[in-house]
């Protein structure tokens, strides 16, 4: 076959050809998965639409500390208390504007969620296990005085909150006199609930200054 006649046939081949790879540069640059990569933090290269599929590590639920709640309870915690410092003394009373030192323990873990039996002091003791050595005086936990006759809540290692029988809703540093009636903690364990500020908690009234009381008047 003379070269004339073989022309034609590999002008139509050449053009065919021409046409599929026009196509196929078109069909790659529509698709990104083909031609646009990207790169891991750690480095390795991957396809642009890869990113849209999460990795194993986003894909995993996010695991919430004990850190993290012990944090949110003891801010619950302390707004609950302060909210109601100022309070008057009253027998029996569990608030709003009065209590007695085991009916404001209870109010308080009441506002953020943790319920349990209302009860006078000796019952608390009762009810709730001491805490791990070392950690009696950790936030929250509750303090016992002269014999289980009293009760109020530890701030930490200076001082507590608790209704006082002479001034109310108070914080009170742990003076020796304080120190000296110490029967022990209980731990009230945040497995009761999970900590949630009651909306209808009341805004922290004013702080009231620590005031330094002679002893037969201390509670």
């Amino acid at each position: 076959m003379t070269v004339s006649k073989l022309f034609p046939c590999l002008l139509v081949v050449c053009f065919a050809f021409l046409l599929t790879a026009g196509v196929a540069a078109q069909s790659s640059e529509n698709d990104p998965r083909k031609t646009r990569t990207t790169v891991d933090p750690d480095g390795a290269p991957r396809l642009e639409t890869e990113l849209s599929v999460p990795s194993a590590e986003e894909r995993r639920p996010r695991i919430v500390t004990s850190n993290e709640v012990a944090g949110q309870f003891n801010q619950l915690l302390l707004t609950a208390m302060q909210s109601h410092l100022g309070s008057t003394y009253r027998f029996t009373g569990t608030g709003p504007d009065s209590f007695d030192c085991s009916g404001f323990v209870w109010r308080s873990f009441q506002d953020i969620g943790l319920s349990f039996q209302r009860g006078p002091a000796r019952s608390y003791w009762a009810t709730f296990a001491p805490p791990p050595k070392g950690e009696e005086f950790k936030f929250g936990n509750l303090v016992f005085f002269s014999g289980l006759a009293h009760v109020g809540i530890v701030a930490d290692g200076r001082g507590f909150y608790h209704s006082s029988r002479h001034h109310g809703v108070i914080y009170s540093p742990f003076s020796e006199y304080w120190l000296s009636r110490i029967d022990g903690f209980r731990q009230v364990p945040l497995s009761l609930s999970t900590p949630v500020m009651n909306q209808k908690a009341r805004a922290p009234k004013p702080a009231v200054p620590v005031v330094s009381i002679e002893e037969n008047n201390q509670r």
